[in-house]
């Protein structure tokens, strides 16, 4: 069962393909952060996935993220997200992101719980 205090932790070795140089969100070889939100995102999903119903998942729908502190490619970067509020079908996460320096990146994240298989017929009505 989804409840307060909920926490994740995963960890991402900073290399080129992750970089913002690769993912053209800018021209330096250092953590990007495009690859810090999917960081963020994922760690906030698998925490939680584990108490959702049989049929259930979440989607990311709100980022509110400060990206504050380069890493360099061979760095590790961890993200850790702790689940802080419920509102129905709305996480409301804390998260962290930090490197062996220092933080690299904090602030809140939202998810929303949908059913799998009508929220994919939703979204592939836009196919007609």
């Amino acid at each position: 069962m989804l409840s307060i205090g909920i926490k994740g932790a995963q960890s991402v070795e900073v290399v080129e393909e992750n970089t913002a140089l690769a993912v053209g969100s800018g021209d330096l070889p250092v953590f990007a952060t495009p690859a810090m939100i999917a960081l963020i995102e994922e760690t906030a999903s698998k925490s939680v996935a584990p108490y959702l119903e049989t049929g259930s998942s979440t989607v990311g729908t709100h980022l509110d993220i400060a990206h504050s502190s380069a890493t360099p490619i061979g760095m590790t970067v961890v993200c850790e997200t702790e689940l802080v509020e419920i509102d129905r079908r709305r996480l409301v996460f804390n998260v962290r992101v930090y490197d062996a320096k220092g933080d690299v990146g904090s602030g809140r994240h939202e998810r929303f719980v949908v059913d799998a298989v009508k929220f994919m017929q939703k979204a592939e009505l836009k196919l007609d």
